[in-house]
């Protein structure tokens, strides 16, 4: 059963997650990145999660880590550059999968978009990658430090893939929440991927937790192609209410929408319609990520600027706060609390 984490109540603000930690500030999974959200009052913090060669979890936003560390730079690995096929994209650089986990724990993390955020790219260089037993430390002590039981809202990337290199993603996610005291309903934790299948299989091996399903407006999960091809499922299919049904049917607790997808131009309502089907089964509902900068923003919310220009970022979260939703992730949590708590 998932842990008993109560729903956004009503007229209340819903829950602060901290996307990678407070990237809007440093850079993304990193250690001060995940303490600046927590001091920023961030309920949650989301870590990604992918595999080394030798089997430890490590805290990247993709496997391919070029734009994240200084590996590029590093000579002694340049033989490690290649090209491979990551659910259905041809991709270039340097893969986790590739190092073991001493040899990844030589690297420093690096802004991934520095043109839009020099201030957090000045922190370039200065931190570690980090294990996900080394973030579930983090958020122990953030608790302890900060007075309130934090959360942890784990993805799982690229499931399908890493099976198919002898990776188990489910094993081994197990094998570190267990270890961390985190698999019995201890702490907060929703557990989320685009995948269903890796869900489906940590669910049964009795992890306790929220499970929510990843959704975008456009394509299908990767499990479901290699599984059946171009007659696989999509994302939007699963959108629909008899989508949701079965998503209920299959022991998901909840869903995380791209946030366009809750800004229809073309129906204000939209968004509200699908939170209520959502609630209507008893699923919950977040969306990203929200960002400040016109870059990111829905077009009816950008100002005048450059892309890396603040827009009317309130406005925009304000209108997806206002459908009921019951979380938001945030790449700035300080700018969240105050628009959404405030």
């Amino acid at each position: 059963m998932p842990l008993d984490v109560p729903r956004r109540p009503p007229g209340g603000a819903p829950l602060l997650i901290g996307h990678r930690g407070a990237p809007g500030h440093r850079p993304e999974h990193t250690a001060s990145s995940y303490r600046l959200a927590f001091a920023m009052g961030a309920d949650a913090v989301e870590p990604d999660v992918v595999a080394t060669a030798d089997g430890v979890l490590v805290i990247r936003h993709e496997n391919e880590i070029s734009g994240t560390t200084d590996v590029a730079d590093r000579a002694e690995f340049a033989d490690r550059r290649t090209t491979k096929r990551i659910d259905g994209e041809r991709l270039t650089g340097w893969f986790t999968e590739d190092f073991t986990w001493a040899e990844l724990a030589t690297l420093r993390c690096r802004e991934r978009l520095p043109a839009l955020r020099p201030g957090s790219a000045a922190y370039d260089d200065t931190e570690p990658i980090l294990r996900l037993s080394d973030l579930l430390e983090l958020v122990a002590a953030g608790s302890a430090e900060h007075g309130r039981d934090l959360g942890v809202v784990l993805e799982i990337k690229h499931a399908t893939y890493f099976a198919g290199i002898g990776h188990d993603l489910a094993a081994l996610v197990e094998r570190d929440l267990r270890g961390a005291g985190w698999a019995a309903g201890e702490h907060p934790l929703w557990i989320e991927s685009f995948e269903q299948t890796v869900l489906t299989d940590l669910r049964g091996r009795g992890v306790a937790g929220t499970y929510v399903s990843l959704l975008e407006a456009d394509g299908a999960p990767a499990d479901l192609v290699a599984r059946d091809g171009a007659s696989a499922s999509t994302y939007a299919e699963a959108l629909t209410a008899e989508g949701l049904d079965r998503l209920v049917s299959a022991t998901i607790d909840g869903i995380s929408v791209d946030k366009q997808i809750l800004l229809d131009p073309a129906d204000d309502e939209a968004g509200a319609r699908l939170v209520a089907a959502a609630h209507a089964r008893g699923l919950i509902v977040f969306a990203w990520t929200c960002r400040p900068e016109n870059a990111f923003l829905d077009p009816r919310f950008r100002t005048a600027g450059r892309e890396g220009s603040f827009g009317d970022y309130r406005a925009e979260w304000t209108r997806i706060a206002g459908t009921g939703l019951d979380g938001v992730f945030l790449d700035h949590p300080d700018l969240g609390a105050a628009v959404l708590r405030g």
